[in-house]
């Protein structure tokens, strides 16, 4: 919904002034039409008009991925903090709360689904390529590790079985972690079979 405000004062700089004041915003956060400019009056004095200005809001794409993401949770009667932090990687948010189990759902299923969605909508206000990445108390980090654990002793029952090793489905992140942990393994490698959403992981001997 679009957000707009009319100001006036005695230039069109000093209600523009005045309009940014109010929102808190920087002025490239808005779009500025003149609809009155100041006119002096007679002799200076009577009949003066001040300008008045039009304001129209530009929506911050991370604020509006915030917005959607606590409109999730009071529809899911959940309660959580959203924490913001940016890197080079891209922008972190994450969850803190004390039901966070519901947000991230078996193996994380939910919390990438709702990654995904708030990546639509973060991208839809911003005119570069925003990379949002959704956690929830450095959940994805004690999965990476989990999942470069399994690696590693799923890769020794190979070696030690000679057969191959067909992991559960995953989603295209986590077979990610599996790849990336064994690429410079020396004895086995891994590739992926099958079509979403059931694509498995399979590890083998070289």
């Amino acid at each position: 919904m679009t957000k707009t405000l009319i100001v006036t004062g005695k230039t069109v700089e000093e209600a523009v002034k005045q309009g940014l004041g109010q929102w808190k915003v920087p002025e490239n956060r808005v779009k500025v039409q003149v609809l009155e400019q100041a006119a002096k009056g007679l002799f200076g004095l009577f009949g003066s008009k001040d300008a008045k200005v039009q304001l129209e809001l530009i929506p911050d794409a991370v604020e509006e991925a915030i917005r959607f993401l606590q409109d999730v949770f009071q529809t899911m009667g959940v309660k959580a903090d959203i924490e913001r932090v940016e890197d080079k990687d891209g922008i972190l948010l994450n969850l803190t709360g004390e039901e966070l189990g519901i947000l991230i759902g078996r193996r994380g299923q939910t919390l990438d689904s709702l990654q995904y969605l708030v990546n639509i909508v973060a991208n839809r206000y911003s005119d570069k390529h925003l990379r949002m990445i959704l956690d929830a108390e450095h959940f994805r980090e004690r999965r990476k590790k989990t999942l470069e654990d399994l690696a590693g002793r799923l890769a020794g029952r190979v070696i030690r079985t000679r057969k191959d090793v067909v992991l559960e489905p995953m989603s295209p992140a986590d077979r990610k972690i599996i790849h990336s942990q064994l690429q410079d393994h020396p004895t086995v490698r891994t590739y992926s079979k099958g079509d979403e959403p059931n694509r498995r992981v399979v590890i083998s001997l070289r």
